[in-house]
């Protein structure tokens, strides 16, 4: 039995209905969506969070290093740089898996909700992310390389993959498809519609941008400020010990969470772009509906 506010996604929308229809979801749902994503990854997340703050307390280390060490040592040099960039390395792997982990509850809590009639289910979400983890991550290194080889060929192709491949996750999900699979579903179902895609993922993505900057604002003043008035401009090393700033620190961490928490638009957003294409190419929601109705007579 559907449930008073239930959101039919299985059908087509445009862009002014995507977006507005997301945060209708968002808002009706946001207590048992974020909770969900709290008991599912929440552990995950706090590592990726410690991560963080542990990387940039080590790079400011190391950035200092870099401005004080004696320029007659190559090897200081180098160790310097290589201590930054290893922990970008393992910055990047932490939220790749935060991420990826992000996208699979959002979808599979999109899934569940609507086997459910508007009701997802706990054990089924937690379920489905646990049991197809290395298929998301696949997909997603798939994905990287497909980009960084159109980004060699040319710029513009780059762009072009990364649109069609903003549905993989959708269609891995809803379809249950193999990573090659969905990879060549991203193409069959974008065709013809990749530029009106395009301009729902770039005002998505505007969208989401321009609202996660209410996150950093706090970080960004407090760092004008500190700079401005506490720091001797005149010695290279007082900006990079801001880092050492517990304040400061705290206020990343509220924009870590923060740009966290706005990126789940995106995912909900990307459900309805699925539905809304797969609606136009299949009316999979149309014949369900017919199908439903000759069940009832």
């Amino acid at each position: 039995m559907e449930t008073n506010n239930f959101i039919e996604f299985k059908k087509e929308r445009d862009l002014g209905a995507i977006i507005s229809d997301t945060f209708k979801f968002i808002r009706e749902n946001w207590k048992e969506y974020f909770s969900f994503i709290v008991r599912i990854i929440g552990p995950i997340l706090l590592i990726g969070a410690a991560f963080l703050m542990f990387a940039v307390i080590s790079y400011s280390g190391a950035a200092k290093g870099l401005l004080t060490l004696d320029q007659g040592d190559p090897s200081l040099f180098l160790k310097g740089f290589s201590g930054i960039f290893g922990w970008a390395f393992v910055m990047m792997i932490v939220w790749a898996l935060v991420y990826t982990l992000l996208a699979e509850v959002s979808l599979y809590y999109v899934k569940s909700y609507i086997n459910n009639n508007g009701v997802a289910n706990f054990e089924e979400v937690k379920q489905n992310t646990y049991k197809n983890i290395w298929k998301f991550i696949g997909l997603g290194i798939l994905s990287i390389l497909l980009t960084l080889v159109g980004y060699v060929l040319c710029f513009l192709p780059s762009i072009y993959i990364i649109i069609v491949l903003f549905l993989g996750f959708p269609i891995m999900v809803f379809e249950n498809k193999s990573v090659g699979d969905t990879i060549s579903h991203c193409f069959k179902l974008i065709k013809g519609e990749w530029w009106n895609t395009f301009g729902v993922v770039i005002v998505l993505s505007l969208l989401v941008g321009i609202l996660g900057i209410a996150f950093t604002i706090p970080q960004m003043i407090y760092q004008l400020i500190s700079t401005g008035l506490f720091m001797n401009i005149e010695d290279p090393t007082a900006i990079i010990g801001l880092f050492d700033d517990p304040i400061y620190m705290a206020l990343t961490f509220i924009a870590y969470f923060g740009k966290f928490l706005f990126y789940s638009i995106t995912l909900i957003a990307s459900a309805f772009i699925y539905f809304d294409l797969n609606e136009q190419k299949n009316f999979t929601g149309t014949f369900e509906k017919i199908d439903s109705l000759g069940e009832t007579n």
